[in-house]
């Protein structure tokens, strides 16, 4: 993801070349003659072998799998590929993979480590998330010494103690994970979640059939310092320039006690703190400015709202003219909306029932933030009533742009299939959802026939 190419040539990068795409004034006929003719140019190539029965190949992926933790580099898995490319084109492929080759993935690496401490971190929404400190360990290429123990309902089924000799793992070679104990600790007291918040000390609360457990101050300087994060996040009001550190100095410094305060910032604010010069602070006001005239979807977005996603966000919007009539809406009112659930609704109407919540709009509406959605729903268009949903990599378009496309003349678009999908746009590589779609006889189109249909219009 690096895009500065000074940066990317000091990290002393490494690559193999696995397959010649195209080649021209030589034919190749096997994968085998391809990787030696590679490897005779002077390109490096992985370790490669040719067999000719089943059993040699089961063994080899065995023993490549007993020696990876050997390799200077981490590999999850090896591949076998019929080597005649004539042979290949007589077996052919699938619509989402070819019928010559297949992967074996190996089981992600385990070892054992003592876990040192728990830790408790308030989220945004005021859930408090345990994170467990161990003894540094070397896993899957990279030294790991924390992760997450989810929630309360975790620990006290894999009984978790401090000083506990822990298994861990890479979840998907990534995320580390705690498998189970291997070994409790002599004397090992099982862990007890706190029952005030470690940021504010007020007391916390766990509601009946959650996991979590919240803390019940809304003013948690733990939950403003992420709250805020999130609220100038890109798909949020996106304030260019105001991360993390600027925002935890804000807070300590009492600057911003609410997202609202933000709108009150001055550049000499800004210029005060540590390491920040006159014309940064000024980018960053102008910055927080121009975010008043973003779309009102970003800034439903970006209250948090527990359930309240972009997409969702998007809709209300829709169905909604403007954040008055949001406020004033009951769970039944979002109900309607399709694709919107009880909880969804509930999460709503609790929201924006809340004091707080009406004091900061009203803030927010003083401040000059817009209030309203910049262009009404379109009605009457081609797609008016209909729902899709799009999965795959499309031919000519990406997703949002057919996305958009399909909004531009009335119909919505959705994430998950269900018997009120009109249609699923599918590209190749399509997944679950199509297989769903398949299932529940949603009708299934190609770019090229949504562009068919639009032509007719």
């Amino acid at each position: 993801r690096q895009k500065n190419a000074k940066i990317t040539a000091q990290r002393s990068l490494d690559i193999f070349v696995f397959n010649i795409q195209q080649i021209r004034g030589m034919t190749i006929e096997s994968h085998i003659q391809g990787l030696d003719y590679l490897t005779e140019l002077g390109f490096p190539t992985a370790f490669y072998s040719v067999y000719d029965n089943v059993d040699e190949v089961i063994e080899e992926i065995e023993r490549i799998g007993n020696m990876r933790g050997e390799l200077d580099y981490a590999i999850d898995g090896a591949v076998v590929k019929v080597d005649s490319f004539a042979s290949r084109r007589l077996l052919g492929s699938t619509a989402k993979y070819p019928k010559w080759a297949e992967a074996y993935k190996y089981p992600p690496e385990e070892k054992p480590t003592k876990l040192l401490n728990i830790e408790i971190n308030v989220g945004r929404t005021g859930v408090l998330t345990p994170v467990g400190n161990f003894e540094p360990v070397l896993l899957a290429g990279t030294t790991v010494s924390r992760a997450t123990l989810h929630n309360k309902d975790f620990i006290d089924e894999k009984g978790i103690c401090v000083g506990d000799t822990v298994i861990i793992r890479k979840a998907g070679e990534i995320i580390p994970e705690v498998l189970s104990v291997k070994e409790h600790a002599e004397n090992a007291v099982p862990f007890e979640f706190p029952s005030v918040c470690p940021s504010c000390g007020n007391p916390v609360t766990h509601d009946e059939g959650e996991a979590a457990i919240r803390c019940t101050n809304t003013d948690c300087p733990a939950q403003l310092t992420r709250h805020l994060i999130h609220f100038v996040s890109r798909d949020a009001m996106d304030i260019d320039g105001l991360g993390p550190a600027i925002l935890e100095q804000l807070s300590d410094e009492g600057l911003v006690k609410s997202p609202a305060d933000l709108y009150r910032l001055k550049a000499e604010d800004i210029s005060s703190l540590e390491r920040k010069a006159e014309k940064s602070a000024q980018n960053l006001i102008s910055s927080i400015e121009k975010s008043k005239e973003n779309e009102l979807f970003r800034l439903v977005f970006a209250l948090g709202i527990r359930n309240i996603g972009l997409k969702a966000a998007k809709i209300i919007c829709e169905n909604f003219a403007t954040i008055d009539d949001i406020m004033n809406a009951k769970a039944e009112d979002f109900e309607k909306i399709d694709g919107f659930g009880a909880v969804m609704a509930e999460s709503l109407e609790n929201y924006f029932s809340l004091d707080g919540t009406k004091e900061l709009i009203a803030d927010l509406k003083s401040l000059g933030l817009r209030m309203k959605p910049s262009q009404p729903k379109n009605t009457g268009g081609l797609f008016e009533g209909k729902t899709f949903v799009i999965t795959g990599t499309l031919p000519t378009m990406t997703r949002s742009e057919a996305s958009k496309l399909i909004e531009q003349n009335g119909g919505k678009t959705s994430s998950s299939v269900s018997k009120k999908t009109s249609y699923v746009l599918a590209g190749e590589d399509a997944g679950s959802k199509l297989t769903k779609a398949q299932t529940l006889g949603v009708t299934i189109i190609s770019e090229e026939e949504l562009k068919e249909m639009l032509s007719m219009e």
